[in-house]
């Protein structure tokens, strides 16, 4: 079965939904999602989005403290162009109805996050994320222009290579024509042409053992992506999150945001003694890369599984006002934060890496465009500074839209003679135990070979094991009756042979990425994969 639509969207968070309502005027719009459309990691972001709104802050401030963060790998102009657009970009998110919490002076209620100089984090309690895709879904199902296809799985996107035409990682003129898209109830392949084409399917947390992101979380387009021959670049540095709340049951991982830090939130070891001094003046409020490492160093030297963060000074009601989510959460588990530590672990969080895209977030690829966290638009360099990312995906899914609707108006027609999906020769309908137990042998390497130390062994450690269910895992996927699990499995594995390879190119410490062997930095560069 083919749909022919002049705008495809996969993805459903901020940077799909923000996308969607700007172009939805200028044609059909078409948003795939692979599970509930609210099921994104813009739904877990608590902390909020970095925009300057009042004096004493500036865009030269914002900048300074971006490029700072980045450790010397930030695009310079595209930083620029980030901060400076931020405050018309939240202005749409609140016209759109997104409820930013205010003082009773009616002004914003600024935080200021660990990297940041002065109080610029809007924030809506400890919950920003689930209210902007609030926000944003509202309005993309009043719009007549805008399907929403939920519990639909995106297999690839469509190319020349479906056209059996043969086409080199480094040849010129790619173009996307749409995507293979997969409804798991019916087990029909739909084929699904479109004009202009977004990747937004977000990061890439659950290539590890403990990520914060939501389960959706694969890097199904960055491997989509990979697959079709786009550039890919700057893998290697993948964020953890300092502090996830540690309860080894669940998964993913809880999220103890940073602005809690911001609002007074001290690190301890077990023992109850600061330790954020002995690696960085600001102490707990450094780039969340320094403290990542810091209570990784703590955790092994003590050989414990987790370090605490204390707000038990802080005051009862301004807690549980700010963070009623946090507070909720801990007390359910049997921690009055008022009262307790809270026993925290670094997690895997954010991809600073991945498809890399000009300023109007358009790939290497023709008609297809990438942004969020599935996109590399240079803004993070080497480290992302905290809310800069929902940020990131505002400004450049803005970019994107004026760039696709132009692009629209050229008026190129559909390419008629894609072929639908082929299910010939796949017959296997595999236990899933082979799946299940390939994934947990993935992330057990990713998360101790590649994890936020690194070494050379390790990464040839973790290469030569991921050769292997590499190719246990391809035999399988061309045998095999097409499913969501086998898909996802095949994508991590992807995502993670990038990062090992861009990490093992990697002959320095930067930013995110720590290696013992090069424990100094190299002249700049940057990482790609074409």
């Amino acid at each position: 079965m083919q749909k022919k639509v002049d705008f495809l969207v996969i993805g459903s968070g901020i940077a799909g939904l923000s996308y969607a309502l700007k172009v939805a005027d200028h044609g059909t719009v078409c948003v795939v999602t692979k599970d509930l459309a609210d099921e994104t990691a813009t739904k877990y972001a608590q902390g909020g989005i970095a925009a300057v709104m009042y004096s004493p802050d500036t865009y030269a401030k914002h900048i300074t403290d971006t490029m700072n963060a980045g450790d010397e790998l930030c695009n310079e102009e595209i930083v620029k162009i980030t901060i400076t657009e931020s405050t018309e970009r939240v202005k749409e998110l609140i016209e759109w109805g997104t409820n930013f919490d205010k003082t009773d002076s009616g002004r914003f209620a600024l935080g200021k996050e660990g990297g940041h100089s002065e109080h610029r984090v809007l924030h809506h309690k400890d919950s920003t994320g689930a209210e902007i895709i609030r926000a944003l879904l509202r309005e993309s199902r009043k719009h007549p222009n805008i399907e929403l296809l939920e519990n639909h799985f995106t297999i690839d996107i469509l190319t020349q290579h479906h056209l059996g035409v043969g086409v080199s990682r480094h040849s010129k003129g790619i173009k996307c024509y749409g995507a293979y898209v997969l409804c798991p109830e019916s087990g029909e392949v739909l084929t699904l042409l479109a004009r202009n084409t977004l990747l937004a399917t977000g990061g890439a947390g659950n290539v590890y053992t403990s990520t914060t992101n939501p389960e959706v979380a694969t890097g199904d387009g960055i491997a989509m992506a990979y697959r079709a021959k786009a550039t890919i670049e700057n893998m290697e540095f993948v964020q953890f999150h300092p502090t996830s709340l540690y309860n080894p049951k669940e998964k993913p991982s809880f999220l103890i945001t940073e602005a809690l830090r911001g609002f007074g939130a001290v690190l301890k070891t077990v023992n109850g003694a600061e330790f954020m001094h002995k690696y960085d003046e600001r102490k707990s409020l450094a780039p969340r890369d320094i403290v990542a490492r810091a209570i990784d160093t703590e955790m092994k030297m003590s050989g414990s599984e987790y370090v605490f963060l204390d707000c038990t000074h802080l005051n009862k009601n301004d807690l549980i006002e700010n963070f009623p989510t946090i507070y909720a959460k801990c007390l359910s588990i049997g921690i009055d934060i008022s009262k307790e530590m809270i026993p925290v672990v670094p997690s895997a969080h954010y991809l600073t890496g991945g498809i890399k895209v000009n300023e109007f977030g358009m790939t290497s690829i023709e008609n297809l465009y990438a942004t969020g966290e599935c996109a590399s638009t240079g803004l993070h360099g080497a480290n992302r500074l905290a809310s800069n990312s929902l940020l990131e995906s505002a400004v450049f899914s803005h970019r994107a839209a004026l760039h696709a609707i132009d692009n629209l108006h050229r008026e190129k027609p559909f390419m008629e003679d894609i072929p639908d999906w082929n299910a010939e020769g796949r017959v296997l309908n595999e236990e899933m135990i082979l799946i299940t137990q390939t994934a947990k042998e993935l992330q057990m390497i990713m998360s101790n070979y590649v994890g936020i130390v690194r070494s050379d062994l390790r990464l040839k450690r973790a290469l030569d094991r991921l050769e292997i269910i590499y190719r246990e895992t391809e035999d399988l996927y061309n045998a095999s009756i097409i499913s969501v699990p086998i898909c996802e499995l095949r994508n991590m594995i992807n995502v993670a042979f990038l990062i090992i390879k861009m990490a093992k190119q990697r002959k320095e410490s930067r930013g995110l990425h720590y290696s013992i062997d090069y424990p100094e930095k190299a002249p700049m560069r940057m990482n790609s994969l074409k």
